[in-house]
């Protein structure tokens, strides 16, 4: 027995078309966006560091406050805990406490900002947050845990620490004499050369997330490509939701020309004469000095529309011409209801002069 497989229907299945313009913006309403959370976590880690640089001093500053401050509570112990006095104190702590930490606080929360309106511009929808019973659905969540994207997450975020780590024993290994020299300098100096050291590992560690976060763009931005992409019955469908069912659009034509036919064959009648090729092209013309200053087409046509047209015009008792080059001209060059161009003034003038006579003689 032979099974007759249609391989067509398994094909259509498949997603092989790029996704279009319509299918990109449904998406990105839905939340379904081109986003590389390691672009984000390196800018703002970048920016946290230069802030801390720029804004060390004052930082530094307001924090010899707050220890200062908080030493001095400690030698007045007996007013420390009066209810009055540990409001005070309370308010006190949050607000040196702010001093130190807003710079940085500050400049984190604008750099995740810009680095999420670099990468997906402004977005505000709130479809992600609608409730969907697959996301309680244990079978799903069982598939989402052991999926390629979760072993593919898994997999980076191994990588991310290999590396990392890499980079942090080869920086501490290279300042070991540094670091524990700083045990042995002043105060003020190991504080200087702590952060020091601090920016230059800092930086290390900026510069390795930003490789892994250029490497992490282009992985999601293939994959975020694959998921877009369409099958060919999509694209069908897509296409007869915004430009309309083709059999139905044809359909519309269709009854647009015979309305068209219609209204033109109703016209013949009113024509002052018809110029022909003579059997492959027939062309109306009217002329009526209260509309145009120049006669005008009302109907034209070939073949058997040009049959139509002779016939109505014998049955009417309109005047038939046969003038081969001028009936051509007249077809190819003026559209329904538009008056002759100038160059064809002297032909058409003869053709009237001469329907013109034979009405006068009969």
């Amino acid at each position: 027995m032979k099974y007759n497989i249609q391989l067509q229907l398994f094909a259509d299945a498949e997603k092989t078309e790029k996704a279009t313009p319509k299918k990109r913006k449904d998406a990105r309403e839905e939340g379904q966006i081109l986003q590389s959370r390691e672009i984000s976590s390196a800018f703002i880690l970048l920016l946290s560091f230069l802030g801390i640089k720029i804004f060390g001093k004052y930082m530094f500053e307001n924090l010899m406050k707050f220890m200062s401050y908080t030493f001095s509570l400690i030698e007045n112990l007996d007013g420390l805990f009066v209810m009055d006095n540990m409001r005070v104190n309370f308010l006190s702590i949050i607000a040196i406490f702010l001093k130190v930490t807003a710079p940085v606080v500050l400049v984190a929360f604008a750099a995740g900002l810009m680095a999420n309106y670099m990468q997906i511009g402004f977005l505000f929808t709130t479809k992600p947050l609608k409730p969907k019973l697959n996301r309680i659905n244990p079978i799903e969540g069982f598939k989402r845990i052991f999926s390629k994207r979760a072993l593919m997450e898994l997999l980076k975020s191994s990588l991310k620490i290999l590396i990392i780590g890499y980079a942090t024993y080869g920086f501490f290994k290279k300042k070991i004499n540094t670091i524990l020299n700083l045990g042995n300098m002043e105060i003020e100096d190991m504080l200087v050369n702590f952060s020091k050291l601090s920016f230059e590992f800092g930086m290390r560690i900026v510069g390795v997330l930003f490789f892994l976060a250029v490497l992490d763009y282009f992985y999601q931005w293939r994959e975020y490509e694959k998921n877009l992409m369409m099958t060919k019955q999509e694209l069908k469908e897509e296409y007869k939701q915004t430009e309309g069912d083709p059999i139905v659009k044809s359909k519309i034509r269709e009854i647009q020309r015979k309305m068209a036919f219609s209204r033109m064959m109703q016209d013949v009648p009113k024509a002052d004469v018809i110029i022909t090729n003579p059997t492959h092209i027939a062309v109306a013309l009217k002329y009526d000095k209260d509309l145009y200053i120049a006669p005008f087409i009302v109907a034209k046509g070939v073949d058997l529309i040009a049959e139509n047209i002779k016939k109505v015009a014998g049955e009417n008792s309109i005047p038939i011409v046969e003038n081969k080059p001028l009936a051509r001209t007249i077809y190819e060059t003026v559209e329904i209801g538009d008056m002759i161009p100038e160059n064809l003034y002297e032909a058409v003038a003869e053709v009237l002069a001469y329907v013109y006579s034979m009405k006068d003689e009969i």
